[in-house]
């Protein structure tokens, strides 16, 4: 149960003094062997999923967090597991009994327990190119995680602009709530799209790139200075980020209606 409707429970007299105060106790940080403090309770005070950052945690230590986490709630990403650890995270999630969704071009997965309900919010998904897909994908993960149906559509960057008219059309039918959109390069096509639809954008400048603006620097100095209003930007290749805060767009816009 959520606080706020731990707090309207009580006050409606629907619940006793001594059952808020164990409801609301659950809303505690679980420490993992000195190493880790996990905030348990975030998706439900946030509607926001634990994220693990495994690129720089040993394998038992990731081992360990995720086995916590899903004790105390219903699912978990982990996001850039280390090639070397990546078999290995699967198959311990196996071990687990526990659902699994990959990140296509993407080490990241998302485990869970109970079956996703998509009831939240609709969010878009766009690339530039092929090699913006993995990025993208952490961002698909975290929608998905935050109970948001995606609309995907990769590689229909400025470079072939055609490509980008029909997704746009569907997104607008579909009528999704905030659109994602990861690109490398200049990072372009994020301003093209937000000049064309009345929807918040978020822009993820991905780290594809060479000489000058390489690394994602040019992406993002393109981004950040956009013309086109309505467009956020996060760091280069926060795609776990960028999922966040669509999701969050989105669900409290489907909320209200």
């Amino acid at each position: 149960m959520e606080i706020q409707k731990i707090l309207e429970s009580l006050k409606e007299g629907k619940i006793s003094v001594n059952n808020a105060k164990k409801l609301l106790s659950l809303y505690s940080i679980e420490e993992v062997e000195g190493f880790a403090k996990i905030d348990i309770n975030r998706q439900k005070r946030r509607g926001v999923p634990e994220v693990i950052f495994a690129e720089t945690k040993e394998l038992d230590e990731i081992k360990k967090i995720i086995k916590r986490t899903l004790e105390k709630t219903n699912a978990v990403i982990v996001s850039r597991i280390k090639k070397k650890d990546h078999t290995k995270i699967l198959e311990y999630a196996k071990k687990l009994k526990v659902n699994l969704k990959r990140g296509e071009k993407s080490s990241s997965v998302l485990l869970y327990k109970k079956p996703l309900k998509f009831h939240g919010g609709k969010v878009g998904i766009i690339t530039a190119g092929t090699s913006d897909i993995g990025v993208a994908e952490e961002s698909r993960l975290m929608c998905e995680a935050m109970n948001c149906k995606c609309i995907i559509s990769y590689d229909v960057g400025v470079a072939g602009i055609q490509r980008v008219f029909p997704i746009l059309k569907e997104m607008i039918k579909e009528d999704v709530d905030c659109i994602i959109v990861a690109a490398g390069m200049e990072g372009a096509l994020a301003t093209l799209v937000a000049t064309m639809v009345d929807i918040p954008i978020i822009a993820i400048p991905t780290s594809v790139g060479y000489g000058y603006g390489e690394k994602g620097i040019g992406a993002l100095a393109s981004m950040l200075q956009s013309c086109s209003l309505g467009l956020a930007v996060v760091n280069i290749d926060n795609g776990i980020a960028a999922g966040g805060i669509a999701a969050n767009i989105a669900n409290r816009a489907s909320a209200k209606n």
